[in-house]
């Protein structure tokens, strides 16, 4: 003899009916965030493609070109191809340098102990508080006392080495390798391996998430940098990076929307190729970089 389920009491039918009128909601809530956020990229689209007096108007363009983006290819100085170069340049640069020195700083904050590391690392972490607004007046000092501001060939130079290493990078990574089993660290070190060799042979292969996330995060802050470039580079024309080279576009009194917005989705596309690729592992670097502190 079988018992009615009990009053309020979910029955094995209807459980899965509502976990599906939940996903179907999410997917909903998630879809319809997606195209809010992408509503400002397609509006930068849209008026590339319309003329000036248009651009002016909230509207579709009534006869779409690309006047803008061959201005923008033409009669930008310095051009396009050489403002990207320096943009890939100094960003490829300062991903690689941020890679490897923070992967050794996180390594050492996350697996060596030594007097004051605690206190080390959160000062580390206590210059994230620090705009760099605040640090244009001292940073400026020591670049140009050490010759290496607006000279050839050292405009990248003062631009790396500020942003050599971040506390960012060094955060993520050493919260990351606390995720990872000593006993790999102790079987290294038995067979002979050394801190050194210890970190390049066994930890970095192991921490490819996270190394593709402080990449990916390094690379686009760099790429999209104005401050520093700015600030440094100012007077060096000819290494103007893509951010400082939109400011031309910008004027007191007027700007030449169709042209400035042309030059920011090409700005944009390669930073979208580049998460796009390594969106997987850049969602595995972050979350696993959050499970242990």
């Amino acid at each position: 003899m079988t018992t009615a389920p009990a009053t309020g009491e979910l029955t094995p039918s209807s459980d899965p009916q509502r976990t599906s009128v939940r996903r179907v909601i999410a997917y909903v809530l998630l879809i319809a965030w997606s195209l809010l956020m992408f509503v400002p990229f397609a509006w930068t689209l849209v008026t590339s493609l319309k003329d000036r007096p248009e651009a002016l108007r909230v509207s579709l363009p009534a006869s779409p070109d690309f006047e803008a983006w061959a201005y923008t290819w033409q009669s930008i100085d310095p051009g396009l191809p050489q403002m990207m170069a320096s943009s890939l340049l100094l960003a490829g640069v300062v991903t690689a340098s941020n890679l490897f020195l923070g992967s050794m700083a996180g390594y050492a904050f996350a697996r060596l102990t030594f007097p004051g590391r605690d206190v080390l690392f959160v000062v580390v972490l206590a210059t994230l508080m620090i705009p760099d607004q605040l640090r244009i007046v001292p940073v400026y000092q020591i670049m140009n006392f050490l010759g290496l501001i607006n000279k050839n060939p050292t405009n990248y130079l003062s631009v790396i080495l500020v942003l050599a290493v971040s506390a960012t990078s060094i955060f993520l990574l050493r919260q990351y390798f606390l995720t990872i089993p000593r006993d790999l660290e102790e079987a290294a070190r038995i067979d002979g391996a050394g801190y050194f060799q210890t970190y390049w042979q066994v930890i970095l292969p192991l921490a490819a998430p996270a190394l593709a996330a402080v990449g990916v995060l390094t690379f686009q802050g760099t790429w999209n940098g104005l401050f520093w470039p700015l600030v440094l580079m100012n007077q060096a024309k000819e290494h103007w990076t893509l951010p400082v080279g939109i400011t031309q576009l910008q004027g007191a009194f007027h700007t030449n929307w169709p042209p400035l917005m042309a030059l920011v989705v090409i700005t944009t596309i390669p930073i979208l190729a580049l998460y796009i690729y390594f969106q997987r592992y850049f969602v595995e670097g972050i979350a696993a970089a959050g499970v242990k502190g």
